[in-house]
């Protein structure tokens, strides 16, 4: 049986240093907002371009602050409209309702997955202020195009880089500066995953990011003096350890990841199976390898009986989950047809060769 994703196998090899951490955690008697988490900000800063990174309990918690942050800069009013991709995972969705804002879903590229530019353009009115653009599966959106429009029509761009750790643009820039602001999911499955949850918000705007800091610890930035109505979303200390031992890997997981998908492209062969669209360049990191087939229960049943581990993202467009009422009665032809077709294959840094060359041969097979 190949997994799907063996989280163990990821891990294990970072044991020792896990533990060496663990007891310079345990020793120094500071658990929360401390030494580690101020470290792990500043090198994933570095790493991702910006000038400030902000810890956070989650991802989700990571969009909302950003937003809610901005909304305190009055840079956004409450029911502003923000632009998201239809067939994103609903946590996308979610920060912007939290935060007290109006999403208004867009379709995407049937080719990429990732948010369409000439969709957003047809959507943008006087009420739209912001894009939410998620880097889907791991590969960039097209932010170039994007930025543009931002600029033609003032709109702030927010990244839900909750899948794309260290893809890196034409231009040299990673993910996390590429907008205005970015999200981050250290979620244990994502590219980098700490051994737990764990999220982050990066930008290169310092009034921002000292209100991100204010309002993820109960809206103070002097101890019990309260500025502003907050929440508790603090990247824990111990999480921001482990991150900072993973993300001296990072670049070296995301290029086997890329060799694995390279030979997924060049070997699979399959008229049955679509493969993800990808040019080879480091814009794409595959959180996720996704293909497409016409009849999925017949497929999955076949990766079954092969061994070989799949997962579906996502098997339900948001616009149909029942926690979306005001979407449900909408129609998005190319979203349905996205969550409709879609599987993903075993993609992960500690595959072997041996292990890819199963999982073609047995999709060569179908």
């Amino acid at each position: 049986m190949i997994k799907f994703l063996d989280l163990h196998k990821v891990n294990v090899r970072f044991e020792a240093e896990f533990q060496e951490a663990f007891k310079r955690f345990l020793d120094s008697g500071h658990y929360i907002l401390g030494n580690e988490l101020t470290t792990f900000e500043t090198n994933f800063a570095n790493y991702c371009g910006t000038n400030f990174c902000v810890g956070t309990a989650n991802g989700l918690d990571a969009l909302v602050l950003i937003f809610k942050a901005y909304m305190e800069l009055g840079k956004l009013q409450p029911n502003d409209e923000v632009l998201v991709p239809a067939n994103t995972y609903i946590a996308s969705i979610l920060s912007i309702i939290q935060a007290g804002l109006k999403p208004v879903l867009v379709e995407p590229s049937k080719d990429t997955f990732n948010i369409n530019p000439t969709e957003i353009k047809k959507h943008i009115n006087p009420q739209t202020k912001a894009v939410l653009v998620v880097h889907l599966y791991g590969q960039l959106a097209d932010m170039d195009v994007i930025n543009k429009l931002a600029v033609e029509h003032d709109l702030l761009i927010i990244e839900d880089a909750a899948q794309a750790h260290g893809a890196v643009a034409l231009n040299g820039k990673k993910a996390g500066n590429l907008g205005h602001a970015a999200a981050f999911s250290f979620y244990p499955s994502k590219n980098l995953g700490c051994l737990g949850d764990g999220g982050a918000a990066t930008t290169n705007d310092k009034s921002l990011a000292d209100i991100i800091k204010s309002l993820r610890n109960y809206g103070s930035s002097t101890k019990y003096v309260n500025d502003r109505i907050g929440i508790n979303s603090r990247l824990d200390e111990l999480q921001a350890a482990f991150l900072n031992i993973k993300l001296n890997s990072l670049d070296d997981d995301n290029e086997k990841r890329q060799e694995n998908a390279k030979r997924y492209s060049s070997e699979v062969d399959n008229e049955k199976i679509r493969l993800p669209y990808y040019k080879g360049s480091k814009n794409h990191v595959f959180h996720a390898f996704v293909v497409r087939v016409e009849d999925r229960n017949a497929f999955i049943t076949y990766l079954d009986t092969n061994g070989i581990g799949w997962l579906i993202h996502y098997p339900i467009p948001p616009h149909h989950q029942k926690a979306l009422p005001m979407f449900n009665d909408l129609s998005f032809q190319i979203t349905e047809e996205i969550h409709q077709t879609v599987v993903s294959i075993p993609m992960s840094p500690v595959m072997t060769d041996d292990e890819v060359t199963t999982v073609i041969n047995v999709l060569n097979r179908y």
